[in-house]
């Protein structure tokens, strides 16, 4: 069902828009670096907050981490992750599987400014299978996603020349 309401979304809003289907989980950045061939920072994870009573969507690049501060400055609280159970209620899509398209019930989305770092990134689309490539600056516009600030810099990668 979550897989065939991303189906539907974008048959409505992004026809062109293809979603790439793999014999291999892609539940994790990691697993779905590795299927897509490509970095993980290019993996757009989903991931499903709340701040008080307040249940939202924040999109970030997959190597990036939340920073606590940046959330409360935006949000205006602690931030908690939900509950698996909670997730697939609210969203329709199995953890692994989260996205911002088709969603079962209307959430607040944002992406993280993270993501401009890359010209596409590559989102789930609602299965551990499933994924489609996407500009980042494309993917807010379709599900009408405010821009934040809430990540921690990444870390440079391993061997990278320090200044």
């Amino acid at each position: 069902m979550s897989l065939e309401s991303v189906r539907d979304f974008l048959a409505r809003k992004a026809p062109e828009i293809r979603i790439i289907e793999k014999p291999t989980s892609t539940a994790t950045v990691a697993q779905a670096a590795e299927a897509h061939g490509v970095e993980p920072g290019r993996i757009a994870k989903t991931l499903s907050l709340r701040v008080g009573g307040r249940s939202f969507l924040v999109v970030t690049r997959g190597d990036a981490r939340l920073d606590n501060r940046k959330i409360k400055a935006v949000f205006g609280g602690k931030a908690s992750m939900l509950g698996a159970e909670e997730v697939e209620a609210l969203t329709g899509h199995p953890v692994g599987g989260v996205c911002p398209f088709g969603l079962a019930n209307p959430l607040p989305v944002y992406c993280d400014v993270s993501l401009k770092a890359f010209d596409e990134v590559v989102p789930a689309a609602g299965d551990i299978h499933a994924a489609v490539r996407i500009a980042p600056q494309r993917m807010a516009e379709l599900v009408e996603a405010d821009w934040v600030d809430v990540c921690q810099e990444p870390a440079p990668a391993e061997g990278a020349n320090l200044p």
